[in-house]
């Protein structure tokens, strides 16, 4: 596995990975009403690539297929990381979240901060990350829940 920069050739495949990740969460934890309007069909190919060109994620890049991102905003948010459903548990995101947290130290950054879906909280909690706050966003009437999550990098 290699973790690469962003290249503007793999925007439908992330946006892809991103999709068939969120739609492959069990329904006894995101509804099928969540999981849509989280990643709705069709997939907005215009809007990822320009999402995407601002952001900047990390790939984890394996046999020339994009199998998890990671983005890191300027003020230590972590907007996005996901894997593909069959390339999880093999440390897709673990190799993607050490490189964010090197990059992380490299740029001073003091905090990390993330809006972690219920899938995604027990990862973070293992990193040291406490929860500061639950959050329920409404997507078009229909509400989806997350935890806002911080964890110190001094």
């Amino acid at each position: 596995m290699k973790i690469q920069r962003y290249q503007p050739s793999r925007a439908a495949e992330i946006a892809d990975l991103f999709y068939r990740a969120v739609h492959a969460i069990d329904s006894s934890v995101y509804s099928e009403a969540q999981k849509e309007v989280w990643a709705p069909e069709p997939i907005d190919y215009d809007r990822w690539a320009e999402r995407l060109e601002k952001t900047q994620p990390y790939m984890a890049v394996i046999d020339d297929r994009v199998v998890g991102f990671i983005e890191l905003e300027a003020d230590g948010q972590i907007d996005c990381m996901y894997t593909l459903p069959e390339f999880q548990g093999i440390g897709v995101a673990s190799a993607l979240y050490t490189h964010l947290v090197k990059e992380a130290q490299r740029q001073k950054l003091k905090r990390l901060r993330v809006d972690a879906s219920a899938v995604a909280r027990s990862f973070f909690e293992k990193r040291g990350f406490s929860v500061i706050r639950r959050n329920e966003l409404l997507r078009q009437g229909v509400s989806i829940s997350n935890v806002t999550m911080e964890k110190d990098l001094l």
